[in-house]
C-alpha cells in the first residue's frame, strides 16, 4: 500500500491544465497577483470568512516539496499530460533556493469577520519573479476555502435567526446550544467532516461531528473542549426492544442516565403513542436531576414540532415567562433534527411564536443540510488575476466578459472581475469596502487584508476562541 503522504505533494495539487500555464504568460512576466471574492449569492448578502488558516497550515507552510517530490511530480505529469508540458526546473528552483518553501505572500481579512459579497477576501502573489506561475497554480487548493466559508456563513445566519426569536420570546443566553451538528455521516470525506464541523462551531457549541473538535485543536491553536454533546438514543437502540416494550426502552434511558441531559428519539413506531408512554414515566421524569430531550424525527417539521410541544405542555405542564410565552417544565425539551435547514427553522420558530410558545422549548439538529448542502457556486467564489508585471510594466488586468441574457440581449456578465492592486477597508459607515489603486483614498487608508503567510512561514495565526469571539459579535 502506498504511503499517500510520500507521493502526494504540492506540485500535483492543482488542476491538470495548470501544469501547462508557466509557458502561457507573456514573456518576461515577473509577478502575478490574484484575489478571492464571492461574486454574489441568493443565500446571503455576506460571507463569514473562515478556514484559510487550515489550508495554510495543512498544505502550504514549511518545506512542502523536495527533490524526491519533484521526481514524483515529473513522472506523474509526464504520464498524465505527455512529455515537455511539466517543467521540473520551476520546482527544482524552489527546492534549491528556498529549501522547498513557497515564495508566495497571502493577505486576508481576519477570520471570523462577516464581509458583504463582492468584496476582496484575500490576495495572493509571488515574492520571487521566477515564480510568477506559482500564484495561480495554487488557486485550485486555496479556492477550496469556499467550503469552510459557506458552512460558517450558513450556521452564523441561522444563529442570527434563532437569536431573534429567543430575544422576542425567551432566553437569548441559550443561543450557543440551539443548533447541533448531526452531519458527520452525511459528508463526502473525513476531511470535509473536520473542516465543515469546525466552521459550524464558530457559531455554535453543539456537535456530534467529533472531527471538527480535533481540527480546531490542531489547526486553530486551542486545547479547549470547543464543543459538547449528550447521551442520545437512535432508532436501533429503541427498536431492538420491540414496539411492545418501547416504554421499557424509554425507562432504560432514564435509568441509564439519571442526571443531566439525555435525548431520545420519538418516532421509532407511533410518535403520538410514544408521547403517551413517556407520560406513564412522568413522576420519574419530573424527579430526575436533568432534562429529557424528546426528538421527533419524521413528518412535516413545523406541524410535528408544534404538535409535540403542545402535547408535552398538556402532559408535563408549562409556565408563562415574562415575555408572555409558554415554556415547558424544565425537565422536558424538544430537539428537531429531520428536514432542518435555515428556512424550516424560521418556519418552526415563527409557528411556535404565533402559538405563544417560547423558542426556549426547542433545539435543532441538522445533518445533511448543515455540512453538505453547498458548492462553490452557492456564493459564486472565484480567484482571479488582477495585476501582472511584464518586463517592468505593471499591468492592471481584469476579466470582463459579456453574456446573452434570457431575452437574447448582450449584457455584462456577473463574472466581471476587479483590476489592479486592491485593499479592503472600513468605510465611513464602518462597513467593509473594496477599493483599488484608482481610488483617491488608496494610499491613506488601513488595509484590512492582513499578511498571514509569506515565503513558507505563517505570519498571523488565530485561536479558535478569537474566531468565535469575532464571528458571534461582528
Amino acid at each position: 500500500m502506498y504511503n499517500w503522504n510520500n507521493i502526494w505533494n504540492i506540485a500535483m495539487m492543482t488542476d491538470s491544465y495548470k501544469a501547462s500555464h508557466w509557458k502561457q504568460y507573456p514573456k518576461k512576466t515577473t509577478k502575478i497577483v490574484s484575489y478571492l471574492e464571492s461574486r454574489g449569492s441568493k443565500l446571503s448578502d455576506h460571507t463569514l470568512f473562515f478556514g484559510l488558516q487550515y489550508y495554510i497550515k495543512r498544505y502550504l507552510s514549511g518545506n512542502v516539496i523536495d527533490k524526491n517530490g519533484v521526481d514524483i511530480a515529473e513522472k506523474f505529469w509526464t504520464e498524465h499530460l505527455g512529455p515537455g508540458v511539466f517543467d521540473r526546473t520551476k520546482w527544482d528552483y524552489i527546492v534549491e533556493k528556498y529549501n522547498g518553501m513557497l515564495p508566495i505572500k497571502i493577505c486576508a481579512v481576519r477570520e471570523g469577520n462577516r464581509v458583504k459579497n463582492h468584496n476582496v477576501l484575500l490576495t495572493i502573489e509571488n515574492t520571487d519573479p521566477e515564480c510568477f506561475w506559482l500564484t495561480n497554480f495554487l488557486e485550485t487548493l486555496i479556492l477550496k476555502v469556499w467550503y469552510s466559508i459557506s458552512v460558517a456563513t450558513n450556521s452564523n445566519n441561522i444563529r442570527e435567526t434563532i437569536l431573534k426569536y429567543l430575544n422576542e420570546t425567551g432566553s437569548p443566553e441559550l443561543i450557543d446550544w440551539k443548533l447541533h451538528d448531526f452531519g458527520f455521516r452525511g459528508v463526502s470525506s473525513e476531511e470535509s467532516a473536520g473542516i465543515g464541523a469546525m466552521a459550524h462551531l464558530a457559531s455554535f457549541n453543539g456537535t456530534d461531528t467529533v472531527a471538527g473538535i480535533w481540527y480546531a485543536r490542531e489547526f486553530y491553536n486551542t486545547n479547549a473542549m470547543v464543543a459538547g454533546s449528550i447521551p442520545a438514543s437512535e432508532h436501533s437502540t429503541i427498536t431492538s426492544w420491540l414496539e411492545k416494550n418501547e416504554v421499557d426502552a424509554f425507562e432504560n434511558m432514564l435509568d441509564s442516565y439519571p442526571n443531566g441531559l439525555v435525548a431520545c428519539v420519538l418516532d421509532s413506531f407511533n410518535f403520538d403513542k410514544a408521547l403517551d408512554k413517556w407520560a406513564t414515566l412522568k413522576e420519574k421524569i419530573l424527579s430526575r436531576n436533568g432534562t429529557l430531550v424528546i426528538r421527533p424525527d419524521s413528518g412535516d417539521p413545523t406541524q410535528t414540532a408544534l404538535y409535540v410541544i403542545n402535547k408535552l405542555g398538556n402532559l408535563f405542564g408549562y409556565t408563562v415567562n415574562e415575555k408572555e410565552y409558554k415554556v415547558l417544565d424544565p425537565h422536558v425539551r424538544v430537539i428537531y433534527g429531520d428536514g432542518i435547514n435555515h428556512e424550516s427553522i424560521k418556519k418552526i420558530l415563527e409557528t411556535l411564536k404565533k402559538n405563544s410558545w417560547s423558542a426556549d422549548n426547542i433545539t435543532f439538529g441538522c445533518g445533511g443540510k448543515l455540512l453538505q448542502a453547498f458548492d462553490r457556486d452557492t456564493f459564486n467564489f472565484a480567484i482571479k488575476c488582477c495585476v501582472a508585471e511584464v518586463d517592468g510594466e505593471i499591468r492592471y488586468v481584469e476579466k470582463s466578459p459579456i453574456e446573452i441574457d434570457e431575452n437574447g440581449k448582450f449584457i455584462m456578465s456577473f463574472k466581471k472581475s476587479k483590476k489592479g492592486y486592491l485593499k479592503l477597508i472600513k468605510n465611513s459607515e464602518n462597513e467593509f469596502e473594496t477599493i483599488n489603486y484608482e481610488d483617491p483614498r488608496f494610499e491613506n487608508v488601513v488595509d484590512e487584508l492582513i499578511p498571514v503567510f509569506e515565503n513558507g512561514k505563517i505570519l498571523r495565526e488565530y485561536t479558535f476562541e478569537e474566531i468565535r469571539e469575532t464571528a458571534r459579535n461582528s
